[in-house]
């Protein structure tokens, strides 16, 4: 279940995304200009009032996002908390693995294909319904190695098995353990180029064969 908060706050990251206040992308979807402002999202005796569908249509249309990006807006009213199952394995509802980057370096926690498996996994909540993200898992920012896109303690949703294109954001695990978050540049029958998230640090290429996983990032805690 999507709270009152999680809904409205997607709006704010849409707008800016968009660099737009909620008035501006309110003007631009062609609504009134106050439809989203703070005072609007409670009514004067306290209840919740929640934007229309047909409000948040109407943004997407202006904006171009699609749905999905939009969800990706909505944070999870939790991070933390879930127990870890015996198994690893993904259970019902909205919890899915997480684990830490440094951790998932090491074997045991993978399988061939890059899902979730194994023991030693944490769990935090994802709000896309289950059937939307078949397999995927969280990863734990360590460290400044990624400035200045994401940061330390912050939570990528991977999706092991979607159709990756280039510019997409990527986790990538190579055969020597080594598991890094970059952007694919591009992509042949016989290797991969990277680009790196840190300016800081340099771009890599790898020959497929000594790249255990590739999975697209579908979401960051931002």
């Amino acid at each position: 279940m999507l709270s009152h908060e999680q809904i409205w706050g997607a709006i704010d990251r849409l707008a800016e995304r968009h660099a737009l206040t909620p008035s501006g992308l309110a003007r631009r979807a062609g609504l009134d200009a106050t439809s989203f402002n703070k005072s609007k999202r409670l009514s004067q005796d306290g209840r919740l009032r929640w934007p229309s569908t047909e409000s948040i249509a109407k943004i997407l249309d202006a904006t171009g996002a699609s749905l999905e990006q939009f969800l990706s807006f909505i944070r999870p009213a939790e991070l933390r908390g879930a127990t870890t199952p015996p198994n690893g394995i993904l259970p019902a509802g909205n919890a899915i693995p997480l684990i830490g980057f440094a951790q998932a370096g090491a074997g045991g926690f993978f399988d061939d294909g890059g899902f979730p498996a194994g023991q030693g996994w944490d769990m935090v909540e994802f709000p896309v319904a289950a059937g939307h993200r078949t397999g995927a898992y969280a990863l734990e920012v360590q460290g400044e190695s990624m400035l200045p896109l994401y940061r330390d303690g912050d939570i990528l949703i991977v999706e092991p098995g979607a159709q990756i294109r280039k510019n997409d954001r990527v986790v990538v695990k190579t055969r020597e353990g080594e598991v890094m978050a970059k952007v694919l540049l591009r992509q042949s029958a016989k290797s991969i180029e990277l680009l790196s998230l840190n300016p800081e640090h340099p771009n890599r290429s790898f020959d497929l064969a000594d790249v255990e996983w590739i999975a697209r990032i579908i979401w960051a805690s931002q």
